[in-house]
């Protein structure tokens, strides 16, 4: 399995369900993507704290979120599943559409994604995934950078990104796509030590 990222050999969704249980793949037009090693505990916690606060948001509206491991089909056309050749796993999918969602996952771009980079991802969550998402019209795509503290957004307009947007992940951060929705940041504040306690002489 670990020669799929290489082979010249596309791959469907029916090639994916097939696939050993504990491993993790992408497919982006039939190209196959190793997903492991698993996110550190850092990453996790970024993306737990992200998704906490829009489900919470969420709780009595239409719209869903969820998180990783989650697949997302992402049809060319309306061709069967079996032949369907994306189906990506973003840390955080917002699908405001239910007739997206089967037991499978969903169907059809999500309204809202969010990837936080790790190293080994980095590169194709901001170039492969980036065109992906606006070719599938993604209304509204994050990147979280959480080593730099940084968020790049990207908003849907007359079918393609708009230039990107850049902010420190201070304070909060609304989204576009979830009237009333901010992200606070807050969480990302890495508390200070505690000074150190000397005897006393």
């Amino acid at each position: 399995m670990q020669s799929l990222p290489q082979s010249t050999e596309r791959f469907t969704y029916r090639d994916y369900c097939s696939w050993p249980d504990d491993e993790r793949w992408e497919l982006i037009v039939g190209g196959a993507y190793d997903m492991s090693p698993a996110p550190s505990r850092s990453h996790q916690d970024w993306v737990l704290a992200i998704g906490r606060q829009i489900a919470n948001f969420l709780d009595d509206k239409p719209c869903r979120v969820y998180i990783a491991p989650f697949d997302v089909r992402l049809p060319e056309r309306d061709e069967a599943d079996d032949l369907v050749f994306t189906v990506v796993q973003p840390d955080l999918s917002v699908i405001c559409d239910p007739s997206k969602l089967d037991d499978a996952g969903c169907r059809g771009a999500p309204d809202w994604i969010i990837e936080v980079l790790s190293p080994g991802t980095a590169a194709k969550d901001q170039i492969i995934k980036k065109a992906l998402y606006e070719r599938h019209g993604v209304r509204e795509y994050w990147l979280v950078h959480p080593i730099d503290h940084i968020l790049t957004r990207y908003r849907l307009v007359d079918g393609r990104y708009a230039q990107q947007e850049v902010f420190e992940t201070v304070d909060s951060t609304a989204a576009a796509v979830l009237d009333g929705l901010s992200i606070d940041w807050t969480f990302a504040i890495a508390p200070k030590p505690a000074p150190a306690r000397h005897p006393l002489s």
